[in-house]
């Protein structure tokens, strides 16, 4: 079963990502989900110990950003101290 995933990525990473896609014949949702079974299919246990194949590199360039969220408590409770 499929489940429906948002993602955020740049730009310009998504438009490679897609010609890529395209030019394999593969949905961009099927490059992804084989990225991630690849990834998690492993003991790794963070990126820069994961071997990323030439053709990863062609379609991410540059550093990699890691952007996380707070939590809905941390942001509720810095909410409400905001209040005060």
């Amino acid at each position: 079963m499929d489940t429906k995933v948002t993602l955020s990525f740049n730009e310009e990473v998504i438009n490679k990502a897609k010609q890529y896609a395209a030019d394999n014949d593969i949905s961009l949702s099927r490059l992804i989900e084989f990225l991630l079974k690849k990834v998690t299919s492993t003991d790794y246990r963070s990126l820069e110990q994961y071997p990323i194949a030439d053709w990863v590199n062609q379609i991410a360039e540059g550093k990699a950003e890691y952007h996380t969220s707070k939590n809905r408590k941390s942001s509720k409770n810095d909410f409400f101290e905001s209040r005060k």
